[in-house]
């Protein structure tokens, strides 16, 4: 089951670097975007260890030439966000120092390559928190005489596409399959605007399933809707896919099984959780009744200066309810022979 469907939509649409390119340089300055070479990006890497070995985890992690110099080169982080982060100049930062630690243990003498933060973010409402270190300062602090210049400074670049158009987003000069995955990460969570703005991308959709692999990438789509989409939503959605064709709405069978299918595995997995759960209820109280058990026998057995307990009545406390037990340890106390005790 996919847990993160945002992470695996995102990544699907972007981890090639052919894609990768054209929707960087689309974002980075435009004289910036000209001094790399794109042909030569390639996916890096974006795992890193940090001493106490906690793992920290990019989205995506390109690596290019740069065009000025032919032993030089930069890295750009591909980051997508579907919550407001106020510490993601500080998370970003980290990568970054990650990323010049590592360049600095397999290549101690070259100078540090230029890190570049890219964010797409789809945050409902929009990106409404921090996109620099200084935004994360007290603006009282670092306007004290001569304390600027001492702290550390890193700006994010926001790609906002919850405030972008579908018109915005169709001009891009991306592939049918990158411009519909960012409509949906843009309108997936919301059922009424991704109805509503269905019908400016079905020309889109058409583009993609008449292209090579179009009915797999157009499944990975209608997945990704299915697991995002209220559930009270999807036969809408379904009614506004069908028009597509007998393939579309082969997909949309297949998924509906294997939501079907979770749904069961699920609930067996819950059931089992369940029983585990009263085993071990089951468990710890009979691990009580045999402790009380224990002690009375004990007490029997010192009260009336016996050996061992008699089998008979050895029986009884075995057979014996909790509400039993709880008799025969307030008559123990007063009852003058075994036969007191057991009196019922």
């Amino acid at each position: 089951m996919i847990t993160r469907p945002h992470d695996a939509l995102f990544k699907s649409a972007f981890e090639a670097p052919a894609a990768a390119a054209v929707l960087l340089r689309a974002l980075l300055p435009a004289e910036a975007g000209e001094a790399v070479a794109w042909d030569t990006l390639s996916r890096d890497n974006g795992s890193f260890i940090d001493v106490a070995l906690v793992d920290h985890h990019s989205d995506l992690l390109f690596s290019a030439r740069l065009r000025t110099r032919e032993t030089a080169s930069l890295y750009l982080l591909l980051e997508h966000q579907s919550a407001g982060d106020p510490a993601m100049p500080l998370r970003g930062l980290s990568y970054q120092i990650r990323i010049w630690e590592r360049s600095r243990r397999e290549q101690p003498q070259a100078w540090l390559p230029p890190v570049i933060a890219v964010v797409v973010s789809h945050v409902p409402g929009g990106w409404m928190t921090s996109r620099s270190l200084e935004d994360m300062l007290d603006p009282a602090v670092r306007a004290l005489p001569g304390l600027a210049g001492l702290l550390p400074r890193f700006s994010l670049l926001i790609e906002d596409i919850a405030h972008l158009s579908d018109a915005d987003l169709q001009t891009r000069s991306l592939a049918a399959y990158q411009r519909l995955a960012l409509w949906l990460l843009r309108d997936a969570r919301d059922p009424v605007r991704l109805l509503d703005s269905f019908g400016a991308w079905i020309s889109t959709m058409v583009e993609l399933l008449s292209g090579p692999d179009g009915f797999d990438a157009f499944a990975t789509l209608i997945t990704y809707m299915f697991r995002v989409v209220d559930p009270v939503h999807r036969e809408a959605l379904r009614a506004k896919i069908r028009p597509l064709g007998s393939r579309a709405e082969e997909i949309i069978m297949t998924i509906a099984e294997q939501l079907i299918e979770e749904g069961r595995q699920e609930g067996r997995e819950e059931g089992r959780e369940e029983g585990r759960q009263e085993g071990r209820e089951e468990g710890r109280e009979e691990g009580r009744q045999e402790i009380r058990i224990a002690s009375l026998r004990r007490l029997l057995v010192l009260k009336f200066k016996l050996p061992i307990l008699d089998p008979a009545y050895e029986m009884r406390l075995q057979a014996a309810t909790p509400e039993a037990l709880d008799r025969y340890l307030e008559r123990v106390l007063t009852a003058d022979s075994l036969a007191a005790v057991f009196a019922d």
